[in-house]
């Protein structure tokens, strides 16, 4: 099980990364002047749209490369992604911070810093990660 300190770690050890909080008082960790990885909590528009489906606990949205991406991730494992309408046609997923491994938060953060992240830092991280 994953915790806010594991995203806030793995965010941070990304180059060029910041945290910083938005107006409603989340976290949201920023590349190239881009959300990759916020807090997420539940609105009152997602419990209607989710019903009985509706997740409780800590929820992390992540962008994702493409919607086709999305669509993989939210079919490789519903217990830990899904969406709601607001992300409809929109290339990120939500997570249930409580049921995904830390190996697996790792990935996904960083599949999404590398969809937000400037082209050089990008390769200086994948020419890194080849060696």
């Amino acid at each position: 099980m994953a915790a806010w300190r594991d995203v806030r770690r793995y965010a941070l050890a990304l180059a060029d990364v910041t945290e910083e909080r938005t107006s409603s008082g989340n976290a949201a960790w920023i590349v190239n002047k881009k959300f990759f990885v916020w807090q997420r909590p539940l609105r009152s528009s997602d419990l209607k749209a989710l019903g009985d489906a509706a997740p409780s606990g800590p929820i992390l949205g992540a962008r994702t490369h493409d919607l086709e991406m999305k669509e993989a991730l939210l079919r490789s494992d519903p217990k830990v992604y899904f969406t709601t309408p607001h992300f409809d046609g929109y290339p990120a997923v939500l997570i249930r911070l409580d049921k995904i491994s830390a190996k697996e938060l790792k990935d996904v953060i960083t599949e999404a810093w590398l969809s937000r992240a400037g082209k050089r830092a990008v390769t200086a991280f994948l020419n890194k990660r080849r060696r």
